[in-house]
């Protein structure tokens, strides 16, 4: 139904002409700013009323383990189960810092819930077979529990936008309280809320995804970062930052990169660039981050998955 919309809008209202950058463009920044807008309500939604049930407490006692590497691991481990992208990532951060959960520990979910998920895994597993998907399951959750980790050491809180922490700030216990109907219209307002503070933020990134859509060539990471070259790992990292997929919609140009010749760590990098490094994402992250915690978030990620790119090259 999204398809159908936003075909009738690029090809009958607008007449655009099939095939062309203009059209291709257009027709994927209508038909993702939809489907975007409408999965980020429902999940702001949902959230906020599964967050009226459970206090905060219990979710902090969960993910705020005494040997904080254990917090680390199972936040990441969350993130491998629930369905989320980037899109929702201001949302989960709210409520994560909200709950007190160390900041470290909410890095290590946020990186790995769109970097790594269930969909993924089962189209590696069935397109290159077990060991190229336990790869890409274990070096993505190595990458998050690292990258949070480090976070986490740093002691970066004062680099987290002021609102975050005010954020219906001591409403928990009223909520718990509440009829469901009155739950519905707290997350109806919750939901109106989060979307209008952020609304900007996405439209622009969705924009940038729909002009690499539309105008870079399908061969140009192949023409760059091709076999023999010693940097084709940053170069992948680079070229996979401005893009903007989730994991399980970036398999496809995985699947044909690996086609053309890539190696496993080279196309692993670029994977992990584009769902947990990509600029749209910094766009929307940086309306809960300031400056300085962002760029540290950036670096840290971007060293890690470089390397990660290397080792495997080196070992596969």
């Amino acid at each position: 139904m999204l398809k159908n919309i936003s075909e009738y809008v690029t090809y009958t209202l607008l007449k655009l002409a099939h095939g062309t950058h203009l059209a291709d463009a257009v027709n994927f920044f209508i038909y993702d700013t939809i489907k975007i807008f409408l999965l980020l309500s429902v999940i702001i939604f949902v959230i906020s009323i599964i967050r009226s049930y459970f206090p905060p407490e219990k979710t902090k006692r969960i993910l705020s383990h005494k040997k904080e590497f254990i917090g680390n691991i199972l936040a990441a481990l969350l993130g491998v189960v629930t369905p989320f992208c980037s899109c929702s990532a201001v949302p989960l951060f709210i409520g994560f810092v909200e709950a007190g959960v160390p900041l470290g520990v909410t890095f290590s979910f946020l990186i790995s819930s769109p970097m790594v998920n269930e969909v993924a895994i089962v189209l590696l597993f069935g397109l290159f077979g077990w060991k190229v998907a336990a790869i890409y399951a274990g070096t993505g959750l190595l990458v998050a529990i690292i990258g949070g980790l480090v976070i986490g050491k740093l002691k970066l809180e004062k680099w987290v936008e002021e609102y975050v922490y005010e954020f219906h700030s001591g409403q928990e216990h009223e909520i718990i309280k509440q009829t469901f109907k009155e739950r519905l219209q707290y997350a109806k307002d919750s939901t109106i809320d989060i979307v209008k503070r952020i609304w900007l933020y996405i439209i622009i990134a969705i924009g940038i995804g729909g002009f690499i859509h539309g105008y870079v060539p399908e061969d140009f990471l192949v023409r760059y970062a091709g076999p023999g070259n010693p940097f084709a790992v940053p170069i992948a990292v680079l070229l996979g930052v401005p893009l903007y997929a989730n994991a399980a919609g970036v398999i496809p140009i995985v699947y044909a990169l690996m086609e053309k010749g890539l190696s496993i760590g080279t196309v692993l990098a670029f994977m992990m660039a584009v769902t947990a490094l990509s600029f749209p994402e910094m766009i929307i992250l940086r309306k809960v981050l300031k400056l300085q915690l962002l760029a540290v978030f950036v670096g840290i990620m971007t060293v890690t998955i470089i390397a990660v790119g290397y080792l495997f090259n080196a070992i596969l």
